[in-house]
């Protein structure tokens, strides 16, 4: 599998490259600007791009725009982003431009080389992978209101491990049930939320998947992104 690593930190920079060549993949570049990395990807697309979520010129959202950049240009692109922060505003606006083959990822994740490769496996096999620590900011906050509210306790856990990116088999073994009752769930789950009716291509699967995710981030009080 081939990998474009875009991340201004030089020696973080250089410990994914390790970590990842070490694990069988294939570096195809290393960068550390947007500008950069569109570059690269334009010269040769690789099959996952591992974005830094801020990098030169301005260290803001450079690696939200270059994900938005690339998903537009070359769709065929997965694309995993690396926060400092657990930050639900930065998930919902990645699910937003890509709605497959996508992941957001804290950085303190990096360290657990399993889990990095977990990930960016995950995200090109099509998935959608969302930081644990990013759905627990979401159970653990305050509400105005709960589009939530309708679910039962069942139905949340199911919620939660899917904006977490586990399939519905996965989701069966985590908490016992057959592959049916989850399946029956989770329709459940859209009919409550007002989403479309699952359909049976994989592509609509996915779509079904991120927007439930994304009623399930929303379901928090809007916050400052912190700086830094």
């Amino acid at each position: 599998m081939r990998i474009v690593i875009a991340e201004d930190s030089g020696l973080l920079r250089q410990m994914l490259a390790e970590i990842l060549t070490a694990r069988g993949f294939t570096v195809t570049a290393q960068v550390a600007t947007l500008p950069e990395l569109l570059r690269a990807v334009a010269a040769d697309p690789p099959d996952v791009a591992v974005l830094d979520i801020r990098m030169p010129p301005t260290h803001r959202d450079e690696g939200l725009e270059g994900a938005e950049r690339i998903r537009a240009s070359h769709p065929s692109v997965g694309l995993l982003v690396l926060s400092h922060y657990a930050e639900t505003s930065y998930a919902m606006r990645l699910l937003q431009a890509a709605d497959q083959a996508v992941g957001y990822l804290v950085k303190d994740r990096v360290r657990d080389a399993d889990r990095l490769v977990d990930a960016i496996k995950r995200v090109a096999s099509g998935e959608v992978v969302v930081d644990p620590e990013v759905v627990q900011r979401v159970l653990t906050r305050p509400r105005t209101t709960d589009p939530l509210a309708a679910l039962l306790p069942v139905e949340r856990q199911i919620l939660a491990l899917m904006a977490e990116g586990h399939s519905n088999a996965a989701i069966a073994t985590e908490l016992s049930y057959s592959l049916k009752t989850i399946e029956k769930r989770v329709t459940s789950i859209s009919q409550k939320l007002g989403l479309p009716h699952p359909e049976s291509h994989e592509r609509a699967h996915v779509n079904l998947r991120v927007l439930a995710v994304l009623a399930y981030l929303r379901s928090t009080l809007p916050t400052t992104d912190p700086t830094g």
